[in-house]
């Protein structure tokens, strides 16, 4: 019921992002499953019906965070419904997440992903390499997030005022300081790009070796294949680089609302998940060092 307009009102009104509106298509269209399944219509829906939904998403082997996701696009969807007046109650307001483990943020070690930025400098031999290399500079010289990356355009870029403007989430736009010797290898890159793109007009900064634009794919790729050079941890995505970044200003003495700020958080609450990860991280290196530990 009304979900081509429930998807307009998520790009237009909520402006979010192609990544989350596919995700809530695929919400969606499980609901849309469910439903056939049991002979239910969206009217029809009751609390006991959603209950028995999620109870089957558990019973399948869900883990307790992704069926929060489920919960939390459904409450969406029926909140839209029923300002739109095609619910007269709102069935979810009865449902209640999952208890769910606190996970810290995973990270790489600083000191090995130093050692490797170093190495991808120096190894430079073309445009690939070089653009891989600028990926993984980018991703942990600024903390921005992958969506964010592959809409950074060559005009964003100011070398004067040593910063970058990011369009965040919901199109919110920020602008992000980047140090000299990131300066000076976006420039290379540049160039780079120029003498391998002659005729191209494409002014997005991370293109694929045709002068495509970049994709989330190439992304996950380039970074993975290189944390796996120095981690052998399961998660080595891009994701992990923004999380290495937050919490190596947290261990500097970068204070919290600047690091909210340079990420992007809309609250600290996002933000002060590193103070958890940065204080683990002492415990460690206490029991580790000292000798009553």
């Amino acid at each position: 019921m009304l979900e081509k307009e429930f998807i307009r009102f998520l790009q237009i009104e909520k402006r979010f992002s192609e990544h989350t509106v596919i995700a809530y298509k695929h919400e969606l269209e499980m609901f849309r499953s469910f439903l056939d399944r049991e002979g239910l219509t969206v009217p029809d829906i009751v609390y006991r019906d959603l209950r028995h939904y999620f109870a089957q998403m558990v019973e399948s082997g869900k883990n307790a965070s992704s069926v929060n996701r489920s919960m939390s696009s459904m409450r969406t969807y029926f909140k839209f419904l029923q300002r739109e007046e095609c619910i007269a109650k709102n069935p979810m307001t009865l449902i209640k997440a999952l208890k769910t483990a606190k996970k810290l943020p995973v990270v790489v070690e600083k000191e090995k992903l130093v050692r490797l930025l170093d190495q991808m400098g120096q190894e430079q031999d073309g445009f690939e390499s070089c653009r891989d290399y600028m990926v993984m500079e980018l991703l942990f010289g600024t903390g921005i997030r992958l969506a964010e990356l592959l809409k950074i355009k060559e005009q964003d870029i100011d070398f004067f005022n040593k910063n970058i403007l990011i369009l965040g989430k919901r199109n919110k736009e920020r602008l992000v300081p980047i140090n000299n010797l990131l300066l000076k290898e976006l420039k290379n890159y540049l160039q780079q790009k120029a003498t391998q793109f002659v005729d191209t007009n494409n002014s997005l900064l991370i293109v694929t070796k045709e002068g495509k634009p970049g994709y989330a794919k190439l992304i996950y790729d380039i970074v993975h294949r290189q944390l796996t050079l120095i981690s052998t941890q399961g998660k080595r995505s891009p994701h992990i680089l923004r999380h290495t970044f937050a919490t190596a200003l947290l261990d500097n003495g970068a204070d919290l609302n600047a690091i909210k700020e340079l990420l992007g958080h809309a609250g600290l609450a996002a933000t002060q998940v590193y103070t958890h990860n940065s204080a683990e991280r002492l415990k460690s290196i206490y029991k580790q060092a000292h000798p009553k530990a």
